[in-house]
């Protein structure tokens, strides 16, 4: 029998004892098992205790081989993980402009600062060289902040839940986005709670959904004219005092036909969209064991909103 148990069956014996304990008449999880020629597989143990604890004089054991369904479990997994790296590098992709002129704003400051350290120091004006010598540092540290945000969000890694703070999260993805926001005139605002708690989940991940929510609505209001293109990104707390997020602007809003299919992989309203960034965001988010939906505005525009429990959800993902 030891050539069959693994490590992980011996903590099933531990938890059927334990539900025996209670007074539990039936027991069920997931385990390893090895068989007599090696292979590992997966299966389903359940037992099934006699009504009477003081006859337990005989048990019902069933297992059930589950390795063919875990495999494939892990196989779309690896393709949706393949999925939304391909749709948050061509979200990049489509920023370039906004990207390069992100970065060219420090470096070219850098350059101005350094013009002018050197002529306070051919002048002997240590002070006011020092004080160019400060920014060039501050400009410098602020290019390899925008530099590593991007690299972060290009790299493909696999899902990492921390704890992390969404409202860093949310001023990270604005500070990425600000020069598209600025380029399109758009005005955008954030009102952030001070109270949200903190929330388990993968930093990378939320930021590509809060970076999707934002392109979409800019893409929105690029066809009101010359109406006020306005956005809000705001934080709360929700019913469940978990975390709120939503995306608000006043754009056209929302197809009462199109709504029920925003969030189908490959629908799209887009002349060149993929289709896929609502579907993959949406999943990143019920994977963190929240949800995304979106709503038409009572005067114009559309939100999108998701909530995030403070636990993370599926903490394996």
């Amino acid at each position: 029998m030891d050539k069959i148990f693994t490590p992980e069956t011996q903590e099933i014996f531990a938890g059927e004892l334990i539900a025996l304990a209670e007074g539990r008449t039936w027991f069920e999880s997931q385990t390893a098992l090895q068989t007599l020629k090696g292979d590992r597989i997966s299966v389903v143990f359940t037992i099934t205790f006699p009504a009477e604890p003081a006859k337990l004089n005989s048990v019902l054991v069933s297992i059930m081989d589950i390795t063919e369904q875990k495999r494939a479990e892990e196989e779309l997994h690896k393709a949706q993980a393949e999925l939304a790296h391909v749709t948050r590098v061509t979200t990049l992709g489509e920023m370039t402009a906004s990207i390069a002129h992100e970065i060219n704003q420090p470096l070219a400051a850098v350059v101005i600062n350094a013009g002018a350290c050197l002529r306070w120091l051919a002048a002997h004006n240590l002070e006011e060289a020092r004080q160019s010598a400060a920014l060039i540092i501050a400009d410098t540290h602020r290019a390899g902040e925008i530099i590593s945000r991007i690299r972060a969000l290009v790299k493909k890694s696999p899902p990492r839940k921390d704890w992390l703070d969404i409202n860093e999260t949310i001023l990270e993805v604005t500070a990425l986005a600000r020069s598209e926001v600025q380029g399109n005139r758009v005005s955008l605002q954030t009102q952030l709670s001070d109270d949200v708690p903190l929330i388990v989940g993968d930093r990378i991940q939320l930021q590509q959904v809060i970076l999707n929510l934002i392109n979409n609505a800019i893409e929105a209001m690029s066809g009101v004219g010359d109406g006020p293109r306005e956005l809000q990104v705001g934080s709360t707390t929700d019913e469940s005092q978990g975390v709120r997020v939503a995306v608000r602007d006043s754009g056209p809003g929302l197809d009462p036909e199109s709504l029920n299919h925003l969030f189908t992989a490959f629908y799209t309203t887009k002349p060149q969209g993929m289709g896929m960034g609502l579907a993959i965001s949406r999943s990143i988010i019920e994977n963190h064991g929240g949800r995304l939906w979106a709503t038409a505005n009572p005067d114009k525009g559309a939100t999108f909103q998701f909530t995030l429990p403070t636990g993370g959800g599926n903490q394996h993902d």
